[in-house]
């Protein structure tokens, strides 16, 4: 008895093992069928597949995700060379020197990256190296000689250098313009900035770097400042920082703030978020204050609402426009 039931379960084994044996030839074969022109990732694709690490000539494929995205590194690193070689090769050049020509690839795409991770670390460290010495300088007080006075609160020893190296309109400032209200000498105010503003407005001329977590307030003067004193890299990182955080609550400051700054950027998304949010937006309390002090704005809020309307409607009644 034991003997049989002990034959039945080999048999057994053995017949679902021949299933699996079929059954893996059967995907084998639909893989080799639906070579790298499938349009879904095949079981044994040589790349992203669990069994990639085996490399078995003749039978690699690769599926469609891994094929387009090998075509679109090489295209990507082309086009990076085409830029740096200013768009045409060089009459010295002996043979092809694009990646994806008969003798390159991948490998050579990969190389091609971990150069350009290596300037990148380069690039880092110099710009780390720069910014703690700037910033060491300024946070020392060593060699200051000059004093920026805010509105409110003490005021900040800085570098005349400095501060005419990051704006042109210090430089003019401190050369003594006479188109410009700051004569020359050793102090100058910065009368619209608190004295905490103003110490983050210096900070980042020597850094370059904005904390995370500055306040929305902060930021709106800091945008204001950029605009005024011609600091475009900070008002491209406030413009960054506010834009991400517009909502219903802060669109009409962040509107307001935008048009004091001539940001058409983020006037554009504050604006957008007028008309999707217009009721809770409109008949807030801060839009009877907002628009006693913006006349104007109402003026384009009423415009792009109106528009909005005009455009839904039109959508309704013939929705197969193209």
């Amino acid at each position: 008895m034991e003997n049989s039931l002990l034959l039945a379960s080999l048999q057994l084994q053995k017949q679902k093992q021949r299933e699996e044996e079929d059954d893996d030839k059967g995907k084998e074969r639909k893989g080799r069928q639906g070579g790298i022109s499938g349009g879904s990732r095949i079981m044994d694709c040589c790349i992203c597949s669990p069994m990639a690490t085996m490399y078995r000539l003749p039978r690699n494929a690769i599926c469609g995700p891994c094929h387009e995205g090998a075509k679109a590194i090489i295209g990507f690193l082309n086009r990076d060379e085409e830029r740096e070689d200013g768009g045409h090769g060089s009459v010295n050049s002996h043979g092809p020197s694009k990646l994806n020509s008969s003798n390159k690839g991948m490998r050579d795409a990969w190389e091609q990256v971990k150069e350009m991770r290596d300037r990148a670390e380069e690039t880092n460290q110099r710009a780390a190296f720069l910014e703690h010495g700037l910033a060491l300088a300024w946070k020392e007080g060593i060699h200051t000689d000059i004093v920026v006075k805010p509105g409110t609160g003490p005021p900040i020893p800085a570098h005349k250098a400095i501060l005419a190296a990051r704006s042109e309109v210090f430089r003019h400032m401190l050369s003594g313009d006479e188109h410009c209200k700051a004569p020359a000498g050793d102090s100058f105010s910065l009368p619209e900035l608190s004295h905490g503003e103003l110490s983050l407005l210096l900070a980042f001329l020597y850094t370059g770097a904005l904390d995370q977590d500055l306040p929305e307030r902060q930021l709106h003067a800091l945008l204001v400042a950029a605009d005024k004193y011609d600091v475009a890299f900070l008002r491209r990182a406030c413009e960054a920082r506010l834009a991400a955080r517009v909502e219903p609550r802060n669109a009409l400051r962040t509107l307001e703030v935008a048009d004091l700054s001539s940001s058409a950027v983020l006037r554009e998304r504050a604006m957008e978020t007028v008309v999707e949010h217009a009721e809770q937006v409109v008949f807030s309390p801060e839009y009877d204050e907002f628009a006693v002090r913006n006349a104007g704005l109402c003026v384009e809020i009423t415009r792009a609402l109106l528009a909005a309307k005009m455009t839904t409607t039109t959508t309704k009644s013939d929705p197969h426009e193209a």
